[in-house]
């Protein structure tokens, strides 16, 4: 992929999705105990009440945020594309604010893997590059893509494994 001005080809795993759903419930349900507990507590003790309307404008975000985390993660998914090359490494994705990255791969010093159990589950994995003055990350990759990518660009950047 020579041609820049193209957007880049590759898209995220599928399974991002459902990924993304589900991190976002199980956030959603901690905040839900916490709102919950604070709520009880201030009808147990009879705190002051401009807290109630505290708890109640946190409740109305909390809604807010529970109807986003339902509609961003397909959006997300929609806006994410990379490509590579032998020089360049091209991010493209935002669903508000388009981001478009070129990262040449004589700046990249390091390729990484990571994958929490959350991200075993559906056999994702996010890839890290690290360069000098930033990081740049593609999230839920294919755990199989993503490694076949980290080999890529540790090839094309020169990166040498370290043996300990």
């Amino acid at each position: 992929m020579n041609d820049f001005n193209a957007a880049p080809r590759h898209s995220l795993s599928p399974n991002a999705i459902n990924y993304w759903r589900r991190e976002e419930l199980i956030s959603n349900l901690i905040a839900f105990v916490v709102l919950a507990v604070l709520f009880y507590l201030d009808w147990r003790f009879d705190w002051y009440n401009w807290i109630g309307w505290i708890l109640i404008g946190l409740a109305i975000i909390f809604l807010i945020g529970l109807v986003w985390s339902v509609l961003s993660p397909p959006l997300t998914f929609k806006s994410w594309r990379y490509d590579l090359d032998e020089e360049f490494l091209y991010l493209q994705f935002g669903i508000w604010n388009r981001t478009e990255q070129l990262v040449p791969m004589t700046k990249i010093q390091a390729v990484s893997l990571t994958q929490g159990p959350l991200m075993r589950k559906y056999k994702l994995a996010s890839l890290s590059v690290e360069t000098m003055g930033s990081s740049h990350a593609i999230p839920a990759l294919p755990k199989e893509t993503a490694a076949e990518l980290r080999e890529r660009i540790a090839h094309f950047a020169k990166i040498k494994e370290v043996e300990q």
